[in-house]
């Protein structure tokens, strides 16, 4: 994952190019941890690296399935609480290759889509849904999947950093293999 986003052709090739960059954002949060590493909670709220990557996946497949129309049909979508923790038989490796299925799928979704301002139907009886408000465009859910995502990078963020000190720039040095510079020494495990 490079440090910014290429140059884009379009409108529809920037918004997947930049909600690509907020995967890879919240996924380098991960990089060099333990699958139990991924699991603590350092700090005052619930939340994991591990959790915080799992929900913005299953976030993205309900967003998804609300644009192709099969939204509530996906198993598992319904454990809120489930879909921020990672199971003690799931992997970040496992959770990894999920999430790059579910980038493919939205970009099968999407491609398959003539026009962004195609409405996509409010679900009904959902409390953090508006009730006044019929439908949204594909344009408007993939500016929300970008906001959403890089809301829980930042949350992966300071988690990451409540574990081991590791922040973002030095975790994507080391991710990427960029050199050491006066300025940016790649992150590196710490002894002990």
């Amino acid at each position: 994952m490079p440090g910014l986003v290429r140059p884009v052709n379009d409108e529809r090739d920037g918004l997947l190019q930049f909600l690509a960059q907020q995967r890879d954002g919240i996924k380098v949060t991960a990089f060099g941890l333990t699958d139990d590493e991924a699991r603590l909670t350092p700090s005052a709220s619930v939340l994991s690296v591990g959790g915080l990557i799992k929900h913005a996946m299953v976030m993205e497949q309900g967003w998804i399935d609300m644009v192709s129309g099969t939204y509530g049909q996906r198993p598992g979508m319904d454990d809120y609480e489930g879909n921020f923790r990672l199971g003690p038989e799931e992997t970040v490796a496992g959770l990894f290759t999920r999430f790059d299925e579910t980038a493919a799928e939205t970009e099968a979704v999407i491609a398959g889509i003539a026009d962004l301002g195609q409405a996509v139907p409010v679900p009904k009886g959902v409390p953090w849904f508006p009730d006044d408000v019929d439908s949204w465009s594909v344009r408007w859910v993939l500016l929300h999947l970008i906001e959403e995502i890089s809301r829980h990078a930042g949350h992966a963020d300071i988690v990451r950093e409540s574990l081991d000190g590791a922040t973002m720039h030095p975790l994507m040095a080391a991710a990427e293999g960029w050199p050491a510079s006066p300025w940016m020494q790649p992150w590196q495990r710490r002894a002990g």
